[in-house]
């Protein structure tokens, strides 16, 4: 492992082997939190360790115990708690949380463990372990992809937009929606390393990629809108890091790493030998497909030299026929995760938010210390700060920051005046967080 460690390779090996699954009323409780926890640990050594490269352990343990099956299946119970328990619980009469860590936490979730695979599907051995989740995987890519392509334009809150959050529910409800952003961020990356191994998957998979849901049609949309860009104030920014930012004018030119992500995943999509043979060219397709020709530029090309194989791809399509749609009868195999966790709550989402409006999102002050000081020992300084990808931001107005908040230690200020401005929404959680650590 690398120099910074925040698991040694027996406690990392113990971690691994006590994932497992939850059922959706359990999310939030005792034993959720600890894999919650132990989830993030393992996500920081993973980072630590691939950007050390020496060797990825983290990776190597989930494959060896099986263990990616598991997280896409805890990848999508969550997704499916956020999108049918989340609403019911802020629609209850009685749901006045006096603080939201918890709730946080049970959003949050999904993108650590979203973060944790992207981490580790770089490696083609980690796609193969996850065995016939990768259609379920595939299928949730799918769907934030689409959730990113009809949000396009607007990519999250805009910087005027921000300061109109007061209550904690309202900040709470757009760290969620700048989450879910980052989510499918996420996803787009995981789903190009799918694409990494055409050679290895499935014909279910295939045929799940390229003819149900279309994903090289669905990647021709996402390079035309560009979500991870947008203007503000007449300047460019992209989406990187985690926080908007400013495009220098020379620097525009340059390939971000989400469009590279897209470029990739479209090459192998189309012109892997697996996918040519599978992949009907209809009349739709074929415009589609078509436009990428603007955007392949000499300067594009510079960057990705690949891709002029690309453009010879669509220099013969232009030329051909289009094919009729194929009417094949295929026997295929299906996802299963996201139907037979609805199948077995169905009719049961009220219930489920009220259980855990009593017995989970309504800790007493001495359960959120206690919980307090465990995110303390989780989330290590040392541990963030060798992760984190660039300085610490101002948490107020988002400028570079080089003081932190002296009480609670988590938050950063560009001065004094930020810090003051922003005293009314983070007192609650600083005084919190203090007590936890005085509590250790």
């Amino acid at each position: 492992m690398c120099d910074l460690e925040l698991l040694l390779p027996g406690e990392a090996d113990v971690l691994v082997r006590g994932l497992r699954s939850f059922q959706l009323r359990e999310m939030g409780s005792q034993g959720w939190n600890q894999q919650h926890e132990n989830l993030e640990k393992l996500n920081m050594q993973a980072i630590l360790d691939a950007t050390a490269s020496q060797g990825e352990p983290i990776q190597e343990l989930l494959v060896t115990h099986g263990k990616i099956p598991t997280l896409v299946e805890e990848l999508i119970a969550v997704e499916m708690w956020k999108q049918k328990v989340f609403p019911v619980l802020c629609r209850l009469e009685d749901f006045k949380p006096q603080n939201t860590f918890p709730i946080y936490m049970v959003i949050h979730h999904e993108a650590s463990i979203i973060n944790l695979l992207e981490t580790v599907f770089f490696h083609k051995e980690v796609c193969e372990s996850a065995e016939d989740t990768v259609l379920d995987l595939v299928d949730y890519c799918h769907r934030k992809l689409t959730l990113l392509v009809a949000q396009s334009g607007h990519g999250g809150p805009s910087e005027e937009e921000e300061s109109q959050y007061s209550t904690p529910m309202q900040e709470l409800q757009k760290q969620a929606e700048l989450m879910e952003f980052e989510i499918a961020l996420k996803a787009l990356s995981v789903l190009r390393y799918i694409t990494d191994c055409m050679d290895s998957l499935s014909l279910s998979t295939l045929s799940r990629m390229l003819s149900t849901h279309n994903l090289p049609c669905l990647l021709v949309e996402l390079l035309e809108h560009s979500p991870w860009s947008r203007r503000e104030r007449g300047k460019l920014q992209q989406f990187e890091g985690g926080r908007w930012q400013t495009v220098v004018p020379s620097e525009q030119q340059k390939l971000s790493k989400l469009d590279g992500q897209v470029w990739i995943a479209l090459y192998n999509l189309l012109l892997s030998p697996e996918a040519r043979a599978r992949y009907c060219l209809t009349s739709f397709a074929k415009g589609q497909l078509l436009k990428l020709r603007a955007f392949l530029t000499d300067t594009l090309l510079d960057q990705l030299p690949n891709l002029a194989d690309l453009q010879g791809f669509l220099a013969h399509l232009a030329l051909v026929e289009a094919q009729s749609p194929k009417k094949d009868l295929v026997l295929e195999q299906m996802p299963e995760i996201w139907e037979r966790l609805e199948r077995e709550n169905r009719g049961k989402w009220q219930a489920i938010a009220k259980h855990q409006l009593r017995h989970v999102f309504s800790p007493s002050e001495q359960e959120l210390r206690l919980q307090a000081r465990r995110w303390a020992e989780t989330y290590r300084l040392d541990v963030l700060e060798a992760v984190a990808p660039e300085r610490p931001r101002c948490a107020y107005c988002s400028a570079e920051a080089s003081k932190r908040c002296s009480r609670c230690q988590n938050e950063w200020y560009c001065c004094r005046e930020c810090q003051v401005k922003h005293w009314e929404k983070h007192g609650k959680a600083c005084v919190l967080a203090a007590q936890g650590d005085r509590a250790k």
